[in-house]
């Protein structure tokens, strides 16, 4: 995508860190949306290989194995086809929370994603990362699974800096 069509998430403060909100309206109903956040073979198209116990209480494990990244949690909020929720951390790491939630919008589907992080940590790169997971979600919808997209990446990493920097002010 171009930076003319890109538009970033927004980022604000938090009294112990920063939330990033993404948004995607997707024309795919929740179901083939939902499926893609939560069977085993579709995450991996689109995130890395992992499994999600589909509960409150449920095991998240995402296991990014070429950045040694491996993802070991606990379903926190669940309700079938709407909501999932988990840290996007493991063991003794900081808390930092994704809350998924899906909400019917016509024929398709707004996904909105919250990303949690400790004031400590990029969220202009977790919020980056995810724009990047995203588009890989939307063409694994479409059938045509693609690499990560570097560029996309760092136009959106760039783009979250500059809401940084204003937050600064």
């Amino acid at each position: 995508m171009n930076e003319e069509t890109f538009q970033p998430g927004s980022i604000r403060r938090l009294d112990d860190g920063f939330e990033g909100r993404l948004q995607r309206v997707i024309e795919h109903a929740t179901d083939p949306v939902w499926q893609m956040l939560t069977d085993p073979q579709k995450i991996a198209q689109w995130l890395a290989p992992g499994s999600i116990e589909l509960r409150q209480g449920g095991a998240v494990r995402i296991d990014f194995a070429d950045s040694g990244i491996l993802i070991e949690s606990t379903v926190r909020a669940f309700e079938t086809g709407r909501l999932l929720e988990y840290s996007w951390s493991s063991g003794a790491e900081p808390d930092r929370p994704l809350r998924w939630e899906l909400t019917a919008v016509g024929q398709g589907t707004r996904l909105d994603l919250t990303v949690r992080l400790p004031a400590s940590e990029d969220i202009a790169k977790a919020c980056a990362g995810f724009e990047g997971h995203l588009d890989m979600m939307l063409a694994a919808l479409e059938g045509v699974p693609i690499r990560f997209p570097f560029e996309r990446f760092l136009q959106a990493r760039k783009a979250y800096q500059a809401q940084l920097a204003s937050l600064a002010d």
